[in-house]
Protein backbone atom coordinates (compact mmCIF):
# COMPACT_ATOMS: atom_id res chain seq x y z
CA UNK A 1 0.00 0.00 0.00
CA UNK A 2 1.41 3.67 -0.45
CA UNK A 3 2.53 5.57 2.61
CA UNK A 4 0.49 7.89 3.73
CA UNK A 5 1.41 11.31 3.56
CA UNK A 6 1.59 13.49 6.97
CA UNK A 7 0.33 16.86 6.65
CA UNK A 8 2.38 19.53 7.33
CA UNK A 9 1.36 22.09 10.36
CA UNK A 10 0.18 25.29 9.84
CA UNK A 11 2.51 28.28 10.76
CA UNK A 12 0.80 31.79 10.20
CA UNK A 13 3.11 34.67 10.33
CA UNK A 14 1.73 38.46 10.59
CA UNK A 15 2.86 41.60 9.20
CA UNK A 16 4.95 39.73 7.50
CA UNK A 17 7.44 42.07 5.12
CA UNK A 18 8.24 43.83 8.78
CA UNK A 19 10.94 43.51 11.36
CA UNK A 20 10.89 39.79 12.34
CA UNK A 21 8.91 38.54 9.65
CA UNK A 22 11.22 37.37 7.03
CA UNK A 23 12.83 35.65 9.40
CA UNK A 24 10.13 34.46 11.30
CA UNK A 25 8.83 33.25 7.56
CA UNK A 26 11.88 31.55 6.67
CA UNK A 27 12.80 29.55 9.85
CA UNK A 28 8.83 28.31 10.00
CA UNK A 29 9.71 26.63 6.50
CA UNK A 30 12.78 25.62 7.27
CA UNK A 31 10.96 23.76 10.45
CA UNK A 32 8.60 21.85 7.89
CA UNK A 33 5.46 24.11 8.02
CA UNK A 34 2.93 24.84 5.68
CA UNK A 35 3.70 29.20 6.29
CA UNK A 36 0.48 31.34 5.49
CA UNK A 37 2.07 34.90 5.64
CA UNK A 38 -0.14 37.99 6.42
CA UNK A 39 0.40 41.58 5.32
CA UNK A 40 -1.49 44.04 3.76
CA UNK A 41 1.32 44.44 0.82
CA UNK A 42 0.04 41.05 -0.48
CA UNK A 43 -3.13 42.73 -2.28
CA UNK A 44 -0.29 43.38 -4.70
CA UNK A 45 0.70 40.72 -6.77
CA UNK A 46 3.54 41.93 -7.50
CA UNK A 47 4.52 42.18 -3.92
CA UNK A 48 3.54 38.56 -3.14
CA UNK A 49 5.67 37.23 -6.15
CA UNK A 50 8.70 39.09 -5.11
CA UNK A 51 8.15 38.07 -1.35
CA UNK A 52 7.22 34.64 -2.25
CA UNK A 53 10.42 34.42 -4.26
CA UNK A 54 9.66 30.71 -5.59
CA UNK A 55 9.19 29.36 -2.18
CA UNK A 56 6.89 26.34 -1.64
CA UNK A 57 4.88 25.68 1.16
CA UNK A 58 4.01 29.38 1.37
CA UNK A 59 0.64 31.25 0.88
CA UNK A 60 -0.28 35.10 1.54
CA UNK A 61 -3.31 36.44 2.99
CA UNK A 62 -3.68 40.33 3.23
CA UNK A 63 -7.00 40.61 5.20
CA UNK A 64 -6.92 43.53 7.68
CA UNK A 65 -8.64 42.77 10.49
CA UNK A 66 -7.45 39.70 12.61
CA UNK A 67 -10.91 38.07 13.08
CA UNK A 68 -10.81 37.73 9.04
CA UNK A 69 -7.37 36.70 8.86
CA UNK A 70 -8.49 33.59 10.96
CA UNK A 71 -12.07 32.91 9.43
CA UNK A 72 -10.47 32.74 6.20
CA UNK A 73 -8.09 30.16 7.48
CA UNK A 74 -10.79 28.14 9.25
CA UNK A 75 -13.13 28.61 6.08
CA UNK A 76 -10.55 26.93 3.90
CA UNK A 77 -10.56 23.90 6.25
CA UNK A 78 -7.45 24.32 8.15
CA UNK A 79 -5.92 24.90 11.68
CA UNK A 80 -3.28 27.36 12.91
CA UNK A 81 -0.51 24.96 15.14
CA UNK A 82 1.71 27.83 15.39
CA UNK A 83 0.87 31.66 15.35
CA UNK A 84 3.29 34.26 15.49
CA UNK A 85 2.18 37.37 16.04
CA UNK A 86 5.00 39.79 14.41
CA UNK A 87 3.64 43.21 15.46
CA UNK A 88 5.96 46.87 15.15
CA UNK A 89 5.30 50.41 14.55
CA UNK A 90 7.15 53.44 14.20
CA UNK A 91 8.54 55.16 17.25
CA UNK A 92 9.67 58.51 16.68
CA UNK A 93 10.19 60.69 20.04
CA UNK A 94 7.70 62.91 21.04
CA UNK A 95 7.98 65.84 23.60
CA UNK A 96 5.40 65.40 26.21
CA UNK A 97 3.89 68.75 25.71
CA UNK A 98 3.33 68.15 22.45
CA UNK A 99 2.69 64.65 21.59
CA UNK A 100 -0.23 64.03 19.35
CA UNK A 101 -2.85 61.42 21.34
CA UNK A 102 -3.90 59.75 18.09
CA UNK A 103 -0.31 58.35 18.10
CA UNK A 104 -0.38 57.00 21.27
CA UNK A 105 -3.84 55.11 19.96
CA UNK A 106 -2.33 53.45 16.96
CA UNK A 107 0.27 52.50 19.29
CA UNK A 108 -1.94 50.92 21.19
CA UNK A 109 -4.15 48.97 18.54
CA UNK A 110 -1.06 47.93 16.11
CA UNK A 111 0.79 46.62 19.79
CA UNK A 112 -1.60 45.14 21.97
CA UNK A 113 -4.98 45.47 20.31
CA UNK A 114 -3.89 43.54 17.06
CA UNK A 115 -2.22 40.47 18.82
CA UNK A 116 -5.12 40.03 21.27
CA UNK A 117 -7.58 39.93 19.00
CA UNK A 118 -5.92 37.91 16.89
CA UNK A 119 -5.21 35.27 19.62
CA UNK A 120 -8.84 35.84 20.71
CA UNK A 121 -9.76 34.35 17.27
CA UNK A 122 -7.88 31.33 16.95
CA UNK A 123 -8.30 29.88 20.51
CA UNK A 124 -11.44 28.22 19.98
CA UNK A 125 -10.05 26.28 17.08
CA UNK A 126 -6.16 25.53 18.99
CA UNK A 127 -8.61 24.61 21.88
CA UNK A 128 -10.88 21.67 19.49
CA UNK A 129 -7.21 20.29 18.05
CA UNK A 130 -5.80 20.14 21.67
CA UNK A 131 -3.23 23.01 22.01
CA UNK A 132 -1.03 24.92 20.00
CA UNK A 133 2.23 27.48 20.34
CA UNK A 134 1.72 31.01 20.32
CA UNK A 135 4.66 33.12 19.54
CA UNK A 136 4.61 37.16 19.96
CA UNK A 137 7.36 39.56 18.84
CA UNK A 138 7.32 42.11 21.59
CA UNK A 139 10.26 44.47 22.46
CA UNK A 140 13.19 44.47 25.00
CA UNK A 141 13.01 48.08 24.95
CA UNK A 142 10.86 48.75 27.85
CA UNK A 143 14.47 47.89 29.87
CA UNK A 144 15.53 51.39 29.63
CA UNK A 145 12.88 53.87 28.76
CA UNK A 146 13.89 56.58 26.87
CA UNK A 147 12.80 60.33 26.85
CA UNK A 148 10.50 61.62 24.23
CA UNK A 149 9.36 57.56 24.03
CA UNK A 150 6.28 57.44 26.12
CA UNK A 151 3.87 56.01 23.40
CA UNK A 152 6.00 53.10 22.15
CA UNK A 153 7.09 52.22 25.58
CA UNK A 154 4.07 52.54 27.32
CA UNK A 155 2.92 49.75 24.05
CA UNK A 156 5.33 47.35 24.54
CA UNK A 157 5.48 47.04 28.49
CA UNK A 158 1.96 46.63 27.78
CA UNK A 159 2.26 43.95 25.02
CA UNK A 160 4.62 41.97 27.39
CA UNK A 161 2.06 41.69 30.35
CA UNK A 162 -0.11 40.77 27.70
CA UNK A 163 2.24 37.20 27.04
CA UNK A 164 1.97 37.00 30.49
CA UNK A 165 -2.01 37.11 31.49
CA UNK A 166 -2.78 35.14 28.55
CA UNK A 167 -0.72 32.52 28.95
CA UNK A 168 -2.36 32.10 32.32
CA UNK A 169 -5.76 31.72 30.87
CA UNK A 170 -4.45 29.42 27.93
CA UNK A 171 -2.80 27.11 29.79
CA UNK A 172 -5.49 25.05 30.70
CA UNK A 173 -5.86 24.11 26.77
CA UNK A 174 -2.85 23.19 26.28
CA UNK A 175 -1.63 26.53 24.54
CA UNK A 176 0.79 28.16 25.71
CA UNK A 177 1.82 31.61 24.96
CA UNK A 178 5.48 33.17 24.82
CA UNK A 179 7.04 36.15 23.90
CA UNK A 180 10.57 37.00 21.88
CA UNK A 181 11.55 40.63 22.85
CA UNK A 182 14.08 42.20 20.64
CA UNK A 183 16.12 45.70 20.56
CA UNK A 184 19.04 46.06 18.23
CA UNK A 185 18.07 43.68 15.65
CA UNK A 186 18.93 45.12 12.75
CA UNK A 187 16.25 46.50 10.44
CA UNK A 188 16.03 49.12 7.84
CA UNK A 189 12.69 50.51 9.77
CA UNK A 190 14.96 50.43 13.15
CA UNK A 191 18.75 50.64 12.57
CA UNK A 192 18.96 51.21 9.26
CA UNK A 193 22.26 49.04 7.65
CA UNK A 194 23.84 53.04 6.07
CA UNK A 195 23.95 54.24 9.95
CA UNK A 196 24.48 51.48 11.74
CA UNK A 197 26.06 48.90 9.95
CA UNK A 198 28.51 50.88 7.18
CA UNK A 199 28.21 54.77 9.56
CA UNK A 200 31.53 54.54 11.86
CA UNK A 201 29.23 56.73 14.60
CA UNK A 202 26.46 53.91 14.56
CA UNK A 203 28.61 51.10 15.05
CA UNK A 204 30.13 52.96 17.76
CA UNK A 205 27.18 53.25 19.27
CA UNK A 206 26.03 49.93 18.63
CA UNK A 207 29.81 48.67 20.33
CA UNK A 208 29.40 50.93 23.57
CA UNK A 209 25.07 49.46 23.93
CA UNK A 210 25.21 46.23 23.33
CA UNK A 211 27.90 44.12 25.21
CA UNK A 212 27.68 41.59 21.86
CA UNK A 213 29.30 44.76 20.09
CA UNK A 214 26.62 44.30 16.73
CA UNK A 215 23.53 44.16 15.87
CA UNK A 216 21.27 41.12 16.20
CA UNK A 217 21.19 39.15 12.33
CA UNK A 218 17.56 38.71 11.29
CA UNK A 219 17.93 34.73 11.12
CA UNK A 220 19.21 34.76 14.75
CA UNK A 221 15.73 36.28 16.18
CA UNK A 222 14.54 33.52 13.45
CA UNK A 223 16.03 30.74 15.55
CA UNK A 224 14.27 32.01 18.33
CA UNK A 225 10.94 32.11 17.11
CA UNK A 226 11.04 28.68 15.54
CA UNK A 227 11.68 26.99 18.54
CA UNK A 228 9.08 28.71 20.44
CA UNK A 229 7.26 27.74 17.33
CA UNK A 230 7.93 24.25 17.82
CA UNK A 231 8.29 23.47 21.29
CA UNK A 232 6.43 20.87 22.80
CA UNK A 233 6.35 20.93 26.73
CA UNK A 234 3.37 23.10 28.05
CA UNK A 235 5.14 24.17 30.43
CA UNK A 236 7.44 27.04 28.89
CA UNK A 237 4.77 29.48 28.89
CA UNK A 238 4.24 33.23 29.78
CA UNK A 239 7.97 33.87 29.06
CA UNK A 240 9.36 36.78 27.59
CA UNK A 241 12.87 35.96 25.95
CA UNK A 242 15.00 38.83 26.03
CA UNK A 243 16.66 39.21 23.04
CA UNK A 244 19.11 42.33 22.76
CA UNK A 245 22.74 40.60 23.23
CA UNK A 246 23.17 41.77 27.00
CA UNK A 247 21.47 45.08 27.13
CA UNK A 248 21.20 47.00 29.03
CA UNK A 249 24.18 47.03 31.37
CA UNK A 250 25.71 49.35 33.59
CA UNK A 251 28.78 50.95 33.55
CA UNK A 252 31.58 48.65 34.86
CA UNK A 253 32.34 48.57 38.13
CA UNK A 254 35.21 49.54 39.92
CA UNK A 255 38.21 46.74 40.71
CA UNK A 256 38.33 46.47 44.37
Amino acid sequence: MPAVLKQKPIGLVTNATGFAGPPAVQALLDAGFHVLAHDAAFADPQAWTHFASARTDLEPIHAGEPETIIAQIHESGREIAALVSNDHHPAPSYPVDTAPLDELRRNVETLVEFPFRLVRAVLPAMRRRGGGNVVMVTSNRTRLPLSGAAFPDAARAAANALVRSLAIDCAKDGIIVNAVAPNFLYSEAYYPSAVFKSGETGRAYVRQSVPVGRLAEPHEIGEVIAFLATVKTRFLTGAVIEFSGGWPFGPPRPSV
